[in-house]
């Protein structure tokens, strides 16, 4: 053979397989995103080309939780026995024609598994169908399943009944705890407000039984005063319900003495009969922290039968107070001057009876003892000086805040 001859074998032999890869592109270029792939392997000549293609998905199959339809599916492969990569999922809203909407959810894109969920379903009866797909090539779409009726719901759920402390005080704070129920399964967002800082939010699950628990409120960056806790429930199909809601007071700030004042009801400048010391406070203290016997925390209170109030001034003039009526807390009185020659005692029955009084009206929020009749040598003509209580540590505001500091002087000189 010529070499002339044998070049130009090998030049058609060339030139073969090159068209043989051009027509591989054109195919795949040219016949769409559905049409089968195709590649092979070139030896000689067109006869030697081994193709490939993407086999037609298989047909789904769908099941129904609320609005949300889950498809399955088994297993493509090439007409050669290659795995596909992954499948696209569509639906139709009829069994023929329509419109290809693609799947959202854990069907959106390209689906590496054997099923998926598409949540939040639109109302209708939808058909669904898979693709399988290799890299860059796509087979050919699947038969389309069965008729799929997600079952939508567009009722919102009723308003969460909240739960939340009537009062909230300094320790409290951080910590309030914040609860209720509403829709079971459903989602509840608790926002907090108040004035002095912006709202809070927290998303919460409700459980089978619709009990839903906060995390622990921190309230410390709002002013005291009222607290509103709003709850609002979303259920599994999206719907968002009416707010259900709750307040606090919040009080955080601890109650102090105000003043101490003595007052002569007797002999001046002698510690006796009808003598009177009153306590002022800046807010109403809890009445049963004073007199475990008194409940209400806005009427007038007084204890003061026969033997039931006894005022003791030791040797060195510090007064305090019992009772046989209640467990009487108030502390100690250092007078700091010298009205006792020896321990006093003031007590008695009917006109010599001494009493305890607590008033706890806007323009009072007093203590007063009254001082009885009198056993002991009291000194006279004591002059004026200032007093100072150390206040027990049981005594607290309405909201549980105690009294701080726990000691206090009178700023002015004063005396029986």
């Amino acid at each position: 053979m010529s070499q002339g001859r044998q070049a130009s074998r090998i030049g058609m032999g060339r030139w073969n397989r090159i068209m043989v890869i051009v027509l591989g592109i054109v195919l795949v270029s040219c016949a769409g995103p559905a049409a089968s792939a195709f590649w092979g392997s070139v030896s000689s000549g067109f006869g030697a080309v081994k193709a490939d293609s993407v086999a037609p998905g298989a047909k789904p199959g769908t099941s129904v939780t609320g609005s949300t339809v889950t498809v399955t599916w088994t297993a493509s492969t090439t007409t050669a026995g290659r795995s596909v990569t992954g499948y696209s999922i569509a639906r139709y809203s009829s069994a023929t024609g329509g419109t290809r909407v693609a799947a959202t959810g854990t069907c959106q894109g390209a689906v590496a598994g054997l099923s998926c969920a598409e949540a939040n379903v639109p109302a209708g009866t939808w058909y669904y169908t898979v693709t399988p797909m290799l890299s860059l090539w796509q087979g050919v779409e699947s038969l389309r399943s069965t008729g799929t009726a997600p079952v939508t719901d567009t009722t919102p759920p009723n308003a969460p009944v909240v739960t939340a402390p009537a009062s909230v005080n300094a320790a409290l704070a951080d910590k309030v705890p914040v609860s209720g129920t509403a829709e079971a399964n459903s989602s509840v967002t608790l926002t907090v407000t108040g004035t002095g800082a912006q709202p809070m939010s927290q998303t919460i699950a409700v459980d089978n039984a619709g009990n839903w628990t906060a995390v622990p409120v921190d309230i410390r960056n709002f002013t005291d005063g009222t607290i509103t806790y709003s709850a609002k429930a979303t259920d599994a199909a999206g719907n968002t319900g009416v707010a259900g809601t709750a307040t606090s007071s919040k009080d955080a700030t601890a109650p102090t003495v105000t003043n101490i004042q003595l007052v002569n009801g007797g002999t001046a400048g002698k510690i006796d009969k009808n003598d009177s010391v009153t306590f002022t406070f800046s807010e109403s203290l809890k009445a049963s922290t004073i007199c475990n016997a008194w409940t209400s925390n806005t009427v007038t209170q007084t204890i003061g039968g026969n033997g039931q109030v006894t005022v003791n001034v030791s040797a060195g003039n510090v007064l305090t107070v019992t009772s046989s009526a209640c467990t009487l807390n108030l502390g100690s009185l250092a007078l700091s001057s010298g009205y006792a020659g020896s321990a006093l005692s003031f007590g008695g029955n009917g006109s010599n009876a001494s009493s305890v009084t607590w008033n706890p009206g806007a323009g009072a929020k007093t203590l007063t003892l009254t001082l009885g009749g009198a056993t002991g040598t009291a000194n006279t003509s004591v002059g004026a000086a200032a007093a100072t209580l150390t206040a027990a540590s049981t005594l607290t505001d309405i909201a549980g805040n105690p009294l701080n500091p726990a000691s206090f002087t009178s700023a002015s000189p004063g005396g029986f």
